[in-house]
């Protein structure tokens, strides 16, 4: 019977506000002509008792019939003395007609709110079971790419066959893409997790990440950002760079450039991704900006589209979005935009920025 609170509070409250209805119920019957007051303070009375309670249908209609009853009749009793007339006695039938609707929408509310409760119950198991698939399937990979890594390395030592030294090299090549996608799907998992953010330096970042990618490819490596302090987290913002700025390794050849540019506004914050490599036609483009790929699957560094999806869910964590331009032959730029959330900068934007030295190779 008993819903909200513990056993020992609700029966208390239950009790007072029975009290309370009885008293005015008393008060009713001594006090003909002026009962109108008292006569709606037991209504009162019971509707606040049935919100504070989950009373079973066959409680809920016993107490009903017995607040009815009595009010009626003191009604009636009344209506005898010729104090009132029989037409006031019709808000018994209108006040159990109110209580009616009212608890009618009371459990429409409690099945709806109970309802919502088992979906999101049923969505977070799935995504607990989804998780625990991701971490143990992820966790059971990497031994044995780690163990196939070996044995080929070993066979790719000791021969000397040229088609056995590319073959090794094919398959050293594919077990490093297996385990890149192997830790794009834990990085892609972990952005579900809570995270903090605070105020930190982004020009440092970015310049880190550059200095980073540089001895990895044999590009023109430039930087420059003139953010300061934004709000981030910075775990979330190193792994979107490292996944833009590992598609735009792929898709360039030695000698191009690769140009990551930070900048600042009075609505926000943006990072792009410039590089000067093969592009992408207009359905590629379309298919990337729409998240929906539609024909073609999305090229990605992996080719599985986990990199642009790890963008995607760092940039709707700040708040931001993504903008992708591209023309084949000519190059592409990924940017991040953010709205700014400290302005704490806001009186530097006038002076010169401290500039990021241009890291170029």
């Amino acid at each position: 019977m008993w819903a909200t609170g513990s056993w020992r509070t609700s029966r208390v409250l239950f009790v007072l506000l029975a009290l309370t209805g009885v008293g005015n119920l008393v008060l009713m019957y001594v006090l003909p002509g002026a009962e109108t007051i008292p006569f709606h303070l037991v209504w009162i009375s019971l509707s606040i008792v049935y919100g504070l309670t989950a009373w079973r249908l066959l409680y809920m209609t016993g107490v009903l019939a017995i607040v009815a009853v009595t009010t009626g009749f003191v009604l009636v009793h009344h209506v005898n003395l010729g104090v009132i007339r029989w037409e006031e006695t019709t808000e018994v039938p209108l006040m159990t007609a109110v209580f009616v609707v009212m608890v009618w929408h009371v459990r429409r509310r409690q099945q709806m709110v109970a309802e919502v409760a088992r979906m999101a119950e049923s969505e977070r198991r799935r995504g607990e079971s989804r998780d625990r698939f991701v971490r143990l399937a992820s966790h059971e990979l990497r031994t044995p790419i780690t163990i196939a890594r070996g044995y080929t390395e070993v066979v790719r030592a000791r021969a000397s066959d040229a088609s056995v030294l590319e073959d090794t090299r094919i398959v050293l090549e594919e077990l490093d893409r297996l385990a890149a996608i192997t830790q794009r799907l834990v990085t892609l998992m972990q952005m579900d997790g809570p995270f903090v953010q605070h105020a930190q330096d982004a020009d440092a970042v970015l310049s880190r990440a550059v200095l980073r990618w540089r001895p990895t490819a044999d590009r023109r490596w430039d930087v420059r950002s003139s953010i300061g302090d934004a709000s981030f987290n910075l775990d979330r913002l190193e792994a979107a760079l490292d996944c833009l700025l590992e598609n735009a390794v792929k898709f360039t050849e030695p000698g191009d450039r690769i140009e990551v540019v930070g900048a600042c506004s009075p609505e926000g914050w943006s990072i792009s991704v410039m590089d000067t490599g093969a592009g992408m036609s207009p359905d590629r483009l379309a298919s990337l900006t729409d998240g929906s790929p539609t024909g073609q699957p999305a090229t990605t560094a992996t080719g599985t589209g986990l990199g642009l999806a790890i963008v995607r869910a760092v940039v709707g964590s700040l708040h931001g979005h993504m903008e992708i331009t591209s023309v084949r032959g000519t190059g592409t730029t990924v940017t991040l935009r953010f709205p700014r959330v400290s302005a704490r900068r806001e009186a530097d934007r006038s002076r010169p920025s401290p500039a990021i030295a241009p890291a170029t190779s």
